[in-house]
């Protein structure tokens, strides 16, 4: 596994080379950029310069985020905005909306050397029925068709929602024929789930692209610091252990308000050192 980590953790801050400069001397090998307005505006072509020109030339992997939020709330962002862009809405206009804001955030990899996008399918609490399939295949289809000239590869990831259980997805690539569509496993998300992390693996495995590390106390999504919640990261490295060297896990954090460039780094090199420790561990021969 890769170390890599979400500039979701300054998501409150607009994103600069500065910012990604502190994210690479962590460590990290792929950063996701994660897609809004106030944060990474995928529709300036300013930042987008700028930002292709870093990537360009610090060989660090970019990987994308999906927009989660509309544009109006991305332009009026404040931490208490909850999401609502959704891929599959049971209204058509929203559903319109979202797949145009999507895919102004893949434009961006005309400029940034973008290689995977995440997306997510509804909201939280969605329900899994036959509209949840159509519209859940109909986006795929359709952003699949977007990405592939860009040379993104399309990922799904599992969200609180019956849409995204790892059965849910499996059955909505199966169904597509999606063969070259894969998965961001959030292993938070996992955990919060009825099943967990170690059945999410297992079904999960071959289409595993990417993973999201963070950790949670078990009652909500709070997108913690390895380490600072309940989640055995020592059993999710081992499984992490089990797929390709290449797959980036990428440490996906809350925003605060106080955090700086400096604790960011600091932080997210403790996390990619636990990460390296039990590598490190697993190929250790057994005293036994």
């Amino acid at each position: 596994m890769q170390p890599g980590i979400s500039t979701h953790v300054f998501l409150s801050q607009r994103l600069h080379p500065g910012l990604l400069d502190a994210l690479k001397q962590s460590g990290a090998r792929t950063i996701e950029l994660f897609a809004a307005r106030h944060h990474f505006d995928y529709t300036d072509r300013t930042q987008l310069r700028e930002t292709a020109a870093w990537f360009r030339d610090s060989g660090i992997i970019a990987t994308l985020h999906q927009p989660i939020h509309t544009r109006e709330q991305s332009e009026n962002w404040s931490r208490h905005v909850s999401a609502t862009l959704s891929l599959i809405s049971p209204e058509k206009t929203r559903r319109i909306d979202a797949m145009d804001e999507v895919k102004r955030a893949l434009e961006a990899a005309e400029m940034v050397p973008i290689s995977a996008a995440t997306l997510h399918l509804g909201l939280k609490d969605d329900a899994w029925d036959t509209r949840a399939i159509e519209n859940s295949l109909t986006a795929i289809e359709h952003l699949k068709a977007f990405a592939h000239p860009l040379g993104i590869k399309i990922l799904l990831k599992n969200l609180q929602n019956d849409v995204t259980t790892p059965e849910h997805l499996l059955e909505i690539l199966h169904i597509g024929h999606f063969d070259n569509v894969g998965i961001t496993l959030d292993v938070g998300h996992a955990y919060l789930s009825d099943t967990g992390i170690d059945h999410a693996f297992e079904l999960l495995r071959p289409r595993i692209r990417q993973l999201n590390l963070h950790d949670n106390k078990g009652m909500r999504d709070e997108h913690l610091w390895p380490g600072s919640g309940e989640i055995d990261f020592a059993n999710v490295y081992k499984l992490a252990a089990s797929l390709p060297a290449d797959i980036p896990g990428i440490v996906e954090i809350a925003h605060d308000l106080n955090e700086t460039a400096e604790s960011a780094a600091a932080k997210a090199t403790t996390a990619f050192d636990q990460i390296a420790r039990s590598a490190e561990d697993l190929l250790l021969p057994n005293p036994s």
